[in-house]
């Protein structure tokens, strides 16, 4: 008899376990409403931006900006003064997703060493969702003149005409 109970009651709890709910937890990581005008668009997820034409980075969830000042790094809200004329908006970015990217400084700025100098053309608006670059053909900014000329790399449709 005394099994038997041992037994229902092993039962009993195993049923009462399977039919409990499951209770799992999912977490998304998406940060498109807190990331600055000035980022670029179509990510939906960004950690940090390094500005290689001012070695800084920006911490997009703290909302602030990581610099060298005599060897140290500094964590701020603004760039300093150095920077002042430093447009956010043209200066190129790379989204670097990785903890504490400024650890990897030295490795950074040798790989975009080359973005120094760099202005973008297009004024990077968030909001504006067209893009503007090619709205005006006649623009010679925008177009590639040697692939007007016949001088593109690959084959067209049209090359075996010939």
């Amino acid at each position: 008899m005394k099994k038997l109970v041992i037994l229902a009651a092993l039962a009993i709890g195993s049923i009462s376990m399977m039919s409990s709910p499951a209770e799992a937890q999912v977490n998304i990581s998406v940060n498109i409403g807190s990331q600055p005008d000035w980022g670029p668009r179509g990510y939906n997820y960004v950690e940090y931006y390094y500005l290689p034409e001012i070695e800084s980075y920006y911490n997009v969830r703290e909302r602030q900006f990581i610099y060298l000042n005599n060897e140290r790094w500094v964590f701020s809200e603004s760039l300093p003064s150095r920077y002042r004329n430093y447009d956010l908006y043209r200066g190129y970015k790379v989204v670097v997703n990785q903890p504490r990217p400024y650890l990897h400084y030295k490795e950074h700025k040798f790989k975009y060493k080359k973005y120094e100098g760099y202005h973008d053309e297009h004024y990077n608006n968030r909001e504006d969702h067209d893009d503007d670059r090619y709205e005006n053909n006649s623009d010679k900014r925008y177009r590639n003149a040697d692939y007007e000329k016949g001088k593109h790399h690959g084959k067209s449709k049209h090359d075996d005409d010939k």
